[in-house]
């Protein structure tokens, strides 16, 4: 089977959800971070778009389009309305344009667990949507968030009103919503924001309903910690990921926050990480490649965020910042992000760049990262590629993927036997070679 290129015909599966999931050939592109809404964003990315194009990205994660009381985007509230802070609803549909005649597919970041009130209701609280559209009362609000509705059938996210997913007039506003972005905005991708908060077979629905080409979950929760820090069994983490991933029927893929947490410590010397009991990957990954959806730091986790962090009990800390942030170090240590990305980007699973890696470290790191995905996309390298992992030492990793690649990182040296190889790229801690 050919390359999945940017190039893929969208009726191709208007039918058929799933069927860029099944071709696995998807490298995604997380297209801000967490400051982007200071800088006139929707024009800023528009500027990008050939340059995306070219390298090869086939779909890229924009931040929340509508209307919401953070500048960030995720405490919504009007969610019809597409003047944000990173710009016009006129300006996004232009971008949206862009990407659409370059053939790169546009990501909308769904943030329907939690949804600001404009009105007092019951018990005084904010819970009521008087005046914009969806004007729901305090039944659309789960009762532990100070609502009339049911119980949450996930996790709470605390200070603002929960949605109560399990009211069907509710489902039925979001999925109409939903709808609208994906046939009159143009946005084609989805990615479920606070996905714990609210159970999988909702989303599910929300998929059936709305067919986005792809659908991805952020499922975020804490890796497992002793007393010496992480410990190097992640089974459970993994597994409670892809119970969520077929609780939306195998819909929709998520992010591999196992992957991210294991790897970022490998990189210090601790690279028997990367093997588990099994001889497979530890991560997601290793679990169900097709589904897992790789990247090493996002908007929550990149440099541009400065946080306290706390990990007692595998509880959560609520910061300024309206998302949950999580035990240990959250940014991939930054000496080593070429190594990080020769893993993802010759590996099984579905591959995310972060924008600020991308564009923002220079001009060096742009063109090494382009160099590893043209290798992914002329191997042939798919979401279920084989891999055999040879070496997994304290300052030592390598591994064949697909027969065809094989790569290296860290200090230890090391390099595949035979004449068929050929180096094809290589950088500080890393080499990569082809047949």
């Amino acid at each position: 089977m050919s390359y999945l290129s940017n190039d893929f015909d969208e009726s191709n599966q208007q039918n058929d959800l799933g069927a860029v999931i099944r071709n696995g050939r998807e490298i995604l592109f997380q297209a801000f971070n967490w400051e982007s809404h200071k800088h006139d964003w929707w024009r800023k990315l528009e500027s990008k778009v050939p340059d995306m194009a070219k390298s090869g990205f086939t779909s890229a994660w924009l931040p929340p389009a509508s209307h919401s009381l953070s500048p960030e985007g995720y405490l919504p509230q009007n969610l019809y309305s597409l003047n944000s802070s990173y710009g016009s609803e006129h300006l996004l549909k232009t971008l949206l344009q862009k990407m659409k005649q370059y053939k790169v597919r546009a990501m909308a970041d769904i943030v329907i667990n939690h949804r600001v009130g404009t009105t007092q209701g019951h018990g005084g609280k904010y819970n009521r949507y008087d005046g914009i559209p969806l004007a729901w009362d305090e039944h659309a609000v789960t009762s532990c968030t100070g609502g009339l509705g049911n119980r949450s059938t996930g996790d709470n996210f605390p200070g603002v009103p929960n949605i109560d997913h399990s009211q069907e007039f509710v489902r039925k506003d979001i999925t109409a919503w939903l709808q609208w972005l994906r046939r009159s905005v143009g946005f084609q991708d989805f990615r479920f924001d606070f996905a714990r908060g609210y159970s999988a077979k909702y989303v599910k629905e929300y998929i059936e309903g709305a067919k986005p080409i792809f659908s991805v979950g952020e499922y975020w929760d804490s890796c497992n910690y002793n007393d010496h820090g992480l410990d190097y069994n992640q089974d459970s983490h993994r597994q409670r990921i892809v119970n969520w991933i077929n609780g939306t029927g195998q819909l929709s893929t998520a992010f591999d926050f196992t992957t991210k947490g294991i790897l970022q410590e490998a990189v210090k010397g601790q690279f028997w990480r990367l093997r588990d009991a099994q001889g497979k990957p530890p991560g997601v990954m290793g679990f169900w490649p097709s589904r897992a959806v790789t990247f090493l730091d996002n908007h929550d986790t990149g440099s541009t965020q400065k946080v306290i962090l706390c990990f007692t009990n595998r509880d959560y800390e609520y910061t300024q910042h309206d998302h949950f942030i999580l035990a240990g170090s959250l940014a991939f240590p930054s000496s080593h992000i070429m190594e990080g990305y020769a893993y993802i980007l010759t590996h099984p699973g579905i591959p995310t760049v972060f924008y600020d890696h991308f564009y923002d470290w220079g001009d060096s790191t742009h063109d090494q990262i382009t160099k590893l995905m043209d290798v992914r996309k002329h191997q042939d390298i798919h979401s279920r590629s084989s891999i055999t992992i040879l070496e997994a030492q304290p300052n030592l990793y390598s591994a064949i993927i697909g027969e065809k690649v094989s790569m290296k990182i860290g200090d230890g040296s090391w390099c595949p036997a035979g004449r068929e190889w050929t180096l094809t790229t290589c950088g500080h801690r890393y080499a990569v070679w082809q047949k």
